[in-house]
């Protein structure tokens, strides 16, 4: 078998967290060279003066996106903020095929996504048929797509521990309740009060209650396997941690219905998945330190002291699984590459 042919690949945002963790995943890839950065409020100055830790990771300025040069760029990575991506992805040449990290075209429907993120979309059109990718349950989709919605990190974890089970019928989509937590890195990089080190440390506080946007795009996405609308209760915290993402999720048993059976359809579910481990039954809970730097989500099923209820634990890393690593899973896919390269480092980072 021949050489694969070397993909060029463009960053749009380069300077936030998301941005810096496509670049260090890129840099690990054996088919892909990174042509073009794009940091707008950063531009002329080199990677390496911006993240030290990229240093030697891409020889050349960060640029404006107008100045960046798209004609040879095969894929581009979108990690600009929710609104600015959909601009910037509407200038690209057709040439590129394109993963989008932010918020702007994982909802089908444009007015939802208004209501939703107070914006109207400038394509009703291209959001109705950019493909949503949760890689494990889009893989044909992904395969001749021109355009890829990246979940959000919530939904990501979320949807792995709730898609299989609602697809199977073991559980109601009655009074589901998500208890997520996630570490610093999942609010970006902007300076923001509430992420300052004396604000965020030492304590542990819910934000967004009852109004977090990833909670219409879970429901969104659980309608397609209940075949009916529902309603979740999300809640999210954000924990004095850099990095790393938990959701605790309390379900309704279906009629006749286990923990033993809900574990089962999760097992079945992921059996051959590279990237996805449901833990057996009785054993400890995912901790994030377990999946920390890497592209792994860990699932577990617990017996919940309410008769009829079932708890569905997941922990994943909110920059990798969540954001960057399941773009580059994405686009492995896309391009008809084993789907782990630049992935394949399974041991977490510990302690």
């Amino acid at each position: 078998m021949g050489k694969t042919a070397q993909l060029n690949a463009a960053v749009l945002g380069a300077s936030g967290y998301t941005g810096a963790e496509m670049l260090r995943l890129l840099a690990m890839h054996p088919d892909m060279t990174i042509t073009a950065a794009t940091a707008n409020s950063l531009a002329g100055r080199r990677l390496e003066s911006v993240f030290p830790h990229l240093n030697g990771v891409f020889d050349g300025e960060m640029v404006r996106l107008e100045d960046a040069n798209f004609s040879n760029v095969d894929i581009a990575f979108s990690c600009l903020p929710h609104g600015t991506s959909q601009d910037a992805i509407a200038e690209l040449p057709s040439n590129c095929r394109v993963v989008d990290l932010s918020a702007d075209y994982r909802f089908r429907d444009a007015d939802l996504y208004a209501s939703v993120y107070g914006r109207e979309h400038l394509n009703a059109e291209a959001t109705r048929s950019a493909i949503y990718g949760l890689t494990e349950f889009a893989r044909l989709s992904l395969k001749d797509a021109e355009l890829v919605a990246c979940p959000g990190c919530y939904p990501t974890a979320t949807l792995l521990c709730l898609l299989p089970v609602a697809a199977a019928g073991v559980i109601s989509k009655q009074n589901i309740i998500i208890d997520a937590k996630s570490g610093v890195s999942g609010a970006g990089r902007g300076l923001k009060e509430g992420n300052l080190f004396c604000e965020a440390a030492e304590g542990l506080h819910s934000y967004a209650v009852g109004t977090h946007r990833h909670a219409p795009e879970i429901e969104q996405e659980l309608a397609t396997r209940f075949d009916a609308d529902l309603t979740v209760t999300f809640t999210p915290h954000l924990v004095p941690m850099t990095r790393g993402e938990l959701v605790t999720i309390y379900a309704e048993l279906s009629a006749g219905e286990t923990v033993e059976t809900v574990h089962a359809a999760l097992s079945e579910q992921f059996k051959d998945e590279p990237f996805v481990r449901v833990r057996p039954l009785g054993d400890l809970p995912p901790d994030t330190r377990h999946v920390r730097g890497t592209n792994r989500c860990d699932i577990a099923v617990f017996k919940d002291r309410a008769e009829g209820r079932v708890i569905i634990i997941g922990a994943i890393d909110n920059l990798i699984k969540g954001s960057s690593g399941q773009a580059l899973q994405n686009a492995n896919v896309m391009f008809g590459l084993d789907e782990t390269k630049g992935l394949d480092f399974l041991t977490p980072l510990f302690p």
